[in-house]
């Protein structure tokens, strides 16, 4: 499983950011996450795909939200100065949106391979592939 997310999660990161502040978050449903090993074992699997990538790593997971079964994964090294700008624009870019949203206000959306129903679309089907 972890072979077949290093992909996504080397696309996960801001455009002219180096590879730094990456983030990947898929939402399941319950039953999907326990068909795939659980909860554990896909965000072990994130962990694995995000080392790979030299990534210092957050994960969390959650079983059971409104939104069903809740995994990601965080790349929390330090910025070098170069992609700092990069990394910072892209984080107030999706913060702005977020709070837009809550607010009922017009907002840019936000770049669509960087929104967690296609990156759990995404990672449905690079699992899938990579069962096949």
């Amino acid at each position: 499983m972890a072979d077949a997310l290093v992909p996504l999660l080397r696309r996960a990161s801001p455009e002219h950011a180096g590879g730094y502040g990456g983030g990947y978050q898929v939402n399941l449903q319950d039953e999907e996450a326990v068909g795939l090993g659980g909860v554990e074992l896909i965000r072990a699997a994130l962990r694995r795909a995000a080392r790979t990538l030299d990534w210092r790593v957050q994960t969390i997971g959650w079983v059971g939200t409104q939104h069903g079964t809740i995994v990601a994964v965080y790349d929390r090294r330090e910025v070098p100065e170069p992609y700092a700008k990069a990394v910072a624009d892209d984080m107030n870019a999706r913060m702005r949106a977020a709070l837009h949203r809550v607010w009922g206000e017009e907002s840019q959306p936000p770049e669509e391979r960087r929104t967690v129903a296609f990156q759990t679309q995404e990672f449905r089907a690079a699992i899938a592939a990579s069962t096949a």
